[in-house]
């Protein structure tokens, strides 16, 4: 009964363990890693970080990349048309990424928003809706150094590393933001 007992006590001891190190830090991210993987290929950097913010593939699922990497000739109003290697090495590094293949906290958050739809935008992805919903707009849109919830590294100190923690929040010209 002792040895039970025993055994009991430490898969106990080892469950708790395991989930205290899942817990949040002081910065937002789980200590298993960051809000969302941060990007690390060089050619998606290169290609898409060249116009806009390089979004990690985890804030978005599967088809919304597949949609967004298949109607370049009219992305969002600009032609962003790639040879069909650079497309297609891309599409993969998305697809492999997304939201349904990552194993951070956020893009689980994000894929259960999303439930069956597949965004074009970051921006119209209801949970990244609902964290900024308290946000006035005179305080993104009205903000010459923000104009656009998707301008994320305007606000978000460490966006390039993949995190999106609140008290990481610093709004151009307004300073940090608490809600």
């Amino acid at each position: 009964m002792n040895r039970t007992l025993s055994v009991l006590a430490l898969a106990a001891t080892v469950s708790l363990a395991s989930g205290a190190a899942m817990a949040d830090d002081d910065y937002g991210t789980s200590r298993r890693g960051p809000d969302v993987a941060p990007v690390k290929h060089a050619l998606y950097r290169d290609e898409c970080g060249s116009c806009h913010f390089a979004y990690q593939p985890g804030l978005l699922p599967a088809q919304s990349w597949r949609k967004l990497m298949g109607s370049l000739e009219d992305h969002f109003g600009e032609n962003a048309e790639l040879d069909e290697a650079t497309r297609q090495e891309l599409l993969d590094l998305l697809v492999a990424n997304a939201a349904e293949n990552s194993e951070t906290r956020r893009s689980a958050k994000i894929l259960r928003s999303v439930g069956k739809e597949s965004p074009m935008r970051i921006t119209e992805v209801p949970y990244i809706r609902r964290k900024h919903d308290e946000i006035p707009a005179r305080l993104i849109r009205g903000n010459p150094d923000v104009r656009s919830l998707s301008n994320c590294a305007a606000c978000h100190t460490r966006a390039d590393s993949g995190s999106f923690a609140e008290r990481e929040i610093d709004i151009p010209g307004i300073g940090r933001w608490d809600d």
